[in-house]
């Protein structure tokens, strides 16, 4: 700055002596003392000047000497700086490993039991799979035991039996046989129960389905049907049951066995259903209880029913008694032998026909009686 002042100090004389000189050329002496002067001057001017620019160097120089020990300083501080800072760094990485390696260790543990339970879930699927398997092979194999089965009732189903292999056949299983109408009880509610025969025994189809119109032509004695259904028991009674049938050509009545001498014998069963007579047989008398009056016949089984009502009568055969009825689906209240049955006295000798019905024991369905 210094400097810069003696230059134009320097100038603003030079500026000066030039306007002496050109205001005083007259006076060259003047000029001369003036250009003298301005050297002399100029002279003072450039000590000064050579003398400020070795103070203003060696400033500089002491400046530069100062910026050199503060850059210096602070290049040691950035290295102690970077040093700290690096120390911290490596530090915090070591604390990063340290968290990665604790992370990845509870990360491995976390996936060894995920590993673990994945192999539990998975056996556990495995068994469940072959329980699963197991059930669904049994399943199979029970369908395929039900459908030999039912291949096996069809095959039944489709093959009439003669009379003796129907009753050979196991109770619950399918039966096909064809035979004769001997006579019907009435149709009911779609439905009716026909006492069949044919040349080697008997048969009792129970509640077969059919309609009113069929009902009328099942109920013509000598019908010939083929009755495809399941063979069952009631109470001793063996009839066919959930029933289907086909009306055949043909026609048979049966002529009535005379079986007199087989009550109270074994053989008597052998004859269950068919159409039967029993001759001789002596009227009984049967009792109502609270009652001491004797009655030779009864309205239902224990004297409830009125007229209309099924017929109950003892009779004495061979020194036992059995019970006779007249079933009134059978043989309604207007019949021939519902009347028989109504006028008769204890100690009458009858002959009667009917079917060898059985309900714990031999118990006729009776359709004729004729008193001796």
């Amino acid at each position: 700055m210094k400097n810069k002042k003696l230059l134009i100090a320097l100038v603003a004389i030079l500026a000066v002596a030039v306007l002496v000189l050109s205001s005083c050329q007259k006076t060259e002496e003047k000029a001369k003392e003036a250009a003298a002067a301005v050297e002399e001057k100029a002279e003072e001017v450039k000590e000064e000047v050579k003398e400020e620019a070795a103070e203003a160097a060696e400033k500089v120089e002491e400046k530069v000497e100062e910026v050199k020990e503060e850059a210096a300083a602070a290049v040691d501080t950035a290295k102690e700086e970077v040093a700290e800072a690096a120390e911290k760094a490596e530090e915090k990485v070591e604390e990063v490993k340290e968290e990665v390696k604790e992370e990845a260790a509870e990360v491995a543990e976390k996936v060894e039991e995920a590993v673990d339970t994945a192999k539990e879930e998975a056996a556990a699927a495995v068994e469940t799979a072959k329980e699963e398997v197991a059930e669904a092979a049994e399943k199979v194999e029970e369908k395929v035991e039900d459908v030999k089965e039912e291949a096996a009732e069809a095959v039944a189903a489709a093959t009439v039996m003669s009379h003796d292999e129907y009753v050979k056949a196991d109770l619950d299983t399918p039966v096909c046989i064809e035979a004769y109408v001997q006579a019907n009880q009435s149709w009911w509610e779609g439905k009716i129960k026909l006492y069949l025969q044919d040349e080697n025994g008997a048969y009792f189809a129970y509640d077969l389905p059919c309609t009113e119109e069929d009902a009328a032509k099942l109920a013509v004695p000598g019908t010939k049907v083929r009755i495809n259904g399941m063979k069952a028991e009631w109470s001793g009674e063996v009839e066919i049951i959930d029933a289907t049938y086909e009306i055949l050509e043909g026609s048979f009545i049966a002529e009535p066995a005379d079986v007199t001498d087989l009550f109270g014998k074994d053989e008597l069963i052998n004859h269950m259903n068919e159409k039967i007579a029993v001759k001789d047989a002596k009227v009984a008398a049967s009792k109502v209880d609270g009652k001491d009056e004797e009655f030779a016949f009864l309205y239902n089984w224990d004297g409830s029913g009125t007229p209309g009502s099924d017929l109950y009568f003892n009779v004495e055969i061979g020194g036992q008694t059995y019970t006779f009825t007249v079933e009134s689906y059978l043989c309604g209240q207007d019949t021939d032998v519902y009347k028989a049955v109504e006028g008769l006295k204890v100690g009458d000798t009858i002959d009667m026909e009917g079917f060898l019905y059985w309900y714990n024991g031999a118990n006729p369905h009776i359709t004729s009686v004729t008193v001796k």
